[in-house]
């Protein structure tokens, strides 16, 4: 079985909502996360960004610069095809995890 811990799952969220939207900017990522979690989860950008930077060296996502909707330059991110590998690693790993976590609950 698989060693599955929380830190993770930043990245868990972050290429879960890049394959459900494609490609965002950070502060879409975060406005994502938060909508979808009915504003349950909420994420820093001091983890964000090294996360970003530490899956973009993964090759999980990669990065552009464009335009966004607001008329800045902002760093837009999409998930490749080992990140979508990743992200099912990362699924399967949380679905562990969330087993442990029940059976301990219900025998506690």
């Amino acid at each position: 079985m698989a060693k599955t811990d929380l830190q993770g799952t930043l990245d868990l969220l972050v290429l879960k909502t890049l394959a459900h939207s494609g490609s965002l900017h950070g502060y879409g990522i975060v406005l994502h996360i938060q909508s979808v979690s009915n504003e349950l989860l909420r994420v820093e950008e001091g983890s964000l960004y090294p996360a970003l930077h530490r899956m973009e060296q993964s090759c999980w996502i990669e990065s552009k610069w464009a335009t966004s909707e607001t008329n800045r330059r902002a760093k837009y991110y999409k998930l490749t095809a080992k990140g979508r590998m990743q992200l099912q690693q990362a699924e399967e790993s949380f679905d562990q995890l969330v087993k442990g976590v029940r059976a301990v609950l219900r025998y506690a």
